[in-house]
């Protein structure tokens, strides 16, 4: 049984990809997971492009339905091969970002959007002057078969809006939730709060997402995510910005 209720390699509408959980390495990520939310990850696999690798829980539900976690870290054997000038997507090499998660340990930071036109979605938010960066193609082989993708990765490596303007995605014909068993874990809503909200919310719009996050108006930037869970509801909420 796969927790996804989609049919693999159909063209699926904006929504909900993933959530993005930041570790310092993918020991403790597991372990946060374990006694966070009662589960223990599916093995991920490596991303030679960046230098990182993951392990990745379905969190998919009816009003979410190819949604996975993503517990990722920097892989300190693997070198990167992009440019060394170049930084890791989601903001991994960011030492503030950094310190946090080595304080308080693994953390929500960001969230990642699936659009059936990366294309045609990026070029929506450059529209309202948010540059997303370039579009890379990107995969990984797993026992499934090939993931293939194609995703918005910035030089800088930012997230930009404190990782509640989502990262871009457009998934090839395979897509992670199709073989993710279910988990028990289950994202029931993701609430985007920025003082920007005006950005936010037009930003949304333009990309078709706003009828599947909740977007907050003003006060410090936040995303929670409520899940379901084997041991009850758990709150996922990022770190907010001093």
């Amino acid at each position: 049984m796969t927790a996804a209720s989609a049919t693999p390699g159909t063209a699926q509408p904006p929504g909900v990809d993933h959530l993005v959980v930041l570790a310092t390495d993918l020991a403790s990520g597991v372990a946060w997971c374990e006694r966070a939310l009662g589960i223990t990850p599916t093995a991920g696999g490596e991303h030679p492009l960046m230098g990182t690798h993951n392990r990745i829980l379905s969190i998919a539900s009816p009003a979410h339905p190819r949604a996975y976690l993503e517990v990722i870290a920097i892989n300190s054997g693997a070198e990167k091969s992009i440019p060394s000038s170049a930084r890791r997507w989601f903001d991994m090499d960011d030492a503030a970002l950094q310190q946090q998660v080595a304080e308080h340990g693994p953390q929500l930071i960001h969230w990642v959007a699936s659009v059936p036109d990366v294309a045609a979605a990026h070029a929506a938010l450059s529209a309202l002057d948010l540059e997303r960066g370039a579009i890379v193609t990107a995969s990984r082989p797993t026992p499934n078969g090939l993931l293939q993708w194609q995703i918005t990765v910035r030089e800088d490596g930012l997230r930009l809006m404190d990782g509640c303007l989502p990262t871009l995605i457009q998934w090839g014909p395979v897509h992670p939730c199709d073989s993710l068993p279910a988990s028990g874990v289950q994202l029931q809503s993701l609430a985007l709060q920025h003082p920007q909200s005006a950005t936010l919310q037009a930003a949304c719009d333009a990309i078709g997402v706003t009828g599947a996050v909740t977007l907050l108006a003003g006060g410090a930037p936040r995303l929670t995510a409520q899940l379901t869970t084997p041991r009850g509801p758990v709150a996922l909420v990022s770190f907010t910005p001093e």
